[in-house]
């Protein structure tokens, strides 16, 4: 049997350091994907978007090992976050006014069928609330300012906006695409102070 493929590991996109923001290029990626609005601490549907697309992430892992011979390790939980005001991200951190897009990764040799495969499994005892919400997206987010906060989401404020208002400015981009997060802990089980995140902006030339 191959080696279980481990993406986080192998994968540039998922390469990021305390204190240091770079610049990359990331290719486009297929996501399992689930919306929302509003407060994630606060909206039942955050709690639901994550009990739907854990099920079909495992279905779809585990039909690849047998289908197709491949195995992997199922990607971190990620999240595209957007407001009308990005102060809402750093200054005044309201989040009753955000949207989000919560995602798992899949890997390129998961196909459109297998993951409607997966989705089918899922439902077929005991169908989390959202899993008809739950599709399957290509993002496209080109170049890209990364780095990796360690501690409190709501101690990102900081972080984000030297990423927006200094560094952005500062090598002639600006910012484009929505605020993307990366949750290499489960902020489920992990304390708040020990959260390893991936904070990422997509960027063109300004």
């Amino acid at each position: 049997m191959p080696d279980k493929v481990d993406l986080k590991k192998t994968l540039d996109a998922y390469a990021a350091k305390r204190g240091e923001l770079r610049v990359l290029d990331i290719p486009p990626t297929r996501y399992l994907m689930v919306d929302g609005h509003g407060d994630p601490n606060a909206s039942p549907a955050f709690a639901q978007a994550i009990e739907a697309l854990y099920p079909v992430a495992y279905k779809a892992k585990f039909a690849s090992k047998k289908e197709l011979g491949r195995d992997y390790v199922v990607p971190p939980l990620e999240g595209l976050w957007t407001a009308d005001d990005p102060a809402s991200f750093t200054t005044r951190r309201d989040k009753s006014a955000w949207d989000w897009t919560l995602m798992i990764m899949t890997p390129d040799w998961v196909d459109d069928a297998l993951v409607e495969f997966a989705i089918a499994a899922a439902g077929a005892k005991d169908a989390p609330t959202r899993l008809d919400d739950v599709r399957l997206e290509t993002l496209a987010e080109g170049r890209c300012v990364q780095t990796l906060h360690v501690g409190s989401f709501d101690d990102e404020g900081p972080v984000l906006a030297r990423i927006h208002d200094e560094f952005i400015p500062a090598n002639g981009l600006r910012m484009t695409g929505r605020h993307h997060e990366i949750y290499l802990s489960d902020f489920r089980k992990v304390a708040p102070e020990r959260l390893r995140t991936i904070l990422r902006q997509p960027v063109e030339p300004a």
